[in-house]
């Protein structure tokens, strides 16, 4: 890793601390796999706190342009909002080739570019927040006309070794557990798998032009999955609506199966799936 590129990345960056560099280092190797190059015009999805968003506008350089969007508005997200962060961000050294907006559903009819606007357009770490998988697929259909490439990352469900298994169990609990949810603002709000992805792809009219797993085994995510599942177990029962007592109970064992994985075994973060589109 480049050193002083890291650096630079970081100072604009609300937080440059362990937790930061480390998920600033994992993108910079997502961008670097999708080839995003200097001049380009990006559009990312989902932009959230900025961590990839910053990275992108990096390697567009002064030239090109990162604009950010959201759905979720500036007074979310902890232990800083997205909003302060966003303006953070764009008073940055990086600043003047970002823009970020949030409260933004791209599948509203108020929203729309001109045929071809971005060179790349970026889904990160984000497809698990939409509410089903006919949303996500419309999405990649409204998407195809605004820009030349798809370039996507999301956790890879495919297991590469045992110790990954806590990181995934713990998303499948409370994939389960969102089902039955009609709102929510959980990070896991839809499961799906590279298979399923791909399928929604093809029926969108998109092309896969290159894929690949990638492994990023600092990342704190597993860790962070496996705790909230954990520590947030009882309040989804309470809140729970419609939920079968047969999968509740299916529920607890499997949380009784993580917590005795846990204390026995050494536990990393899933691997990310990523991919160009065309």
């Amino acid at each position: 890793m480049n050193t002083n590129r890291l650096q630079t990345i970081l100072s604009c960056m609300p937080s440059d601390n362990e937790i930061q560099q480390i998920q600033t280092e994992h993108r910079l190797k997502l961008a670097e796999f999708w080839g995003i190059e200097k001049g380009k015009r990006v559009l990312e999805i989902g932009c959230g706190q900025g961590d990839t968003t910053v990275v992108l506008a990096y390697l567009v350089g002064e030239d090109g342009l990162v604009h950010g969007v959201d759905i979720g508005s500036a007074s979310y997200g902890a232990p800083i909002t997205l909003g302060d962060s966003a303006s953070y961000i764009m008073k940055s050294a990086l600043g003047k080739q970002i823009k970020m907006e949030f409260e933004v559903d791209i599948l509203s009819t108020e929203i729309d570019f001109p045929d071809h606007s971005f060179d790349y357009i970026v889904l990160s770490h984000c497809s698990w927040y939409f509410s089903s998988a006919v949303q996500l697929e419309k999405i990649f259909q409204k998407i195809r006309k605004w820009g030349k490439q798809l370039c996507f990352a999301e956790w890879d469900t495919r297991i590469q070794s045992l110790n990954q298994y806590p990181h995934l169990l713990s998303i499948l609990i409370q994939a389960q557990y969102e089902a039955f949810k009609q709102q929510s603002e959980a990070n896991v709000r839809t499961l799906f798998t590279p298979n399923d992805i791909q399928s929604l792809l093809e029926s969108s009219g998109w092309k896969t032009i290159k894929e690949q797993s990638i492994v990023s085994p600092k990342l704190q995510d597993g860790e962070w999955e496996i705790s909230y599942t954990l520590k947030e177990i009882d309040t989804m029962f309470e809140n729970s609506i419609g939920m079968p007592e047969k999968l509740k109970l299916l529920i607890k064992s499997e949380i009784n199966i993580l917590k005795e994985f846990i204390q026995t075994n050494n536990r990393e973060p899933l691997s990310i799936f990523a991919f160009v589109a065309e």
